[in-house]
């Protein structure tokens, strides 16, 4: 009913603007109804990971991201892959970056690869600067072999001295 309400809405207002420019008007209004709708959409399904800062020597974590992550633990099906962007800020210049992932089972560090390890090919930009913003954007692969589980994952940015420009925790469930 609202749809049709707004079909008439649309339809009324394209007859009385005859004028290209009118026409125009009308159609951005609808593009920029659409876009509004769409960024509702996202923002109501898109929740920031609840994360613990496992040490984080020469950065700083602003904000961590997993898509799709509707519900905390975040649920990561086995065959499926999870785009992962953790905004930081770092305090030390680095000319590279490598990314080390652990599960913690029963709080015992398991290898958990990721298919890039250099985070400079990761949406970071190097060499990393001091005292700028960086977002590292990722995939995480859930192999299907792997069990279904409760664990926590530990997520490490390395710079060029080995030092953490972020370690963050974050609990995760995977399923099938």
């Amino acid at each position: 009913m609202q749809y049709i309400k707004y079909q008439i809405r649309v339809s009324a207002c394209l007859r009385l603007n005859h004028t290209r420019e009118g026409q125009i008007a009308a159609m951005d209004i609808h593009a920029a109804f659409i876009i509004v709708l769409f960024a509702a959409i996202a923002l109501t399904c898109a929740e920031p990971v609840k994360f613990v800062d496992c040490g984080s020597d020469v950065g700083k974590v602003v904000i961590v991201d997993i898509h799709p992550c509707p519900k905390q633990p975040c649920e990561l099906h086995k065959g499926q892959a999870y785009a992962v962007n953790v905004t930081f800020n770092s305090a030390v210049e680095s000319q590279t970056s490598k990314a080390i992932v652990h599960g913690l089972i029963a709080g015992v560090p398991i290898p958990f690869p990721i298919p890039i390890e250099d985070g400079c090919k990761s949406g970071i930009e190097c060499p990393i600067q001091k005292a700028q913003s960086y977002h590292y954007v990722t995939q995480l692969p859930v192999k299907s072999e792997y069990p279904c589980i409760k664990l926590v994952v530990e997520w490490e940015l390395r710079d060029d001295t080995g030092k953490d420009l972020f370690c963050i925790k974050f609990p995760v469930q995977i399923v099938k």
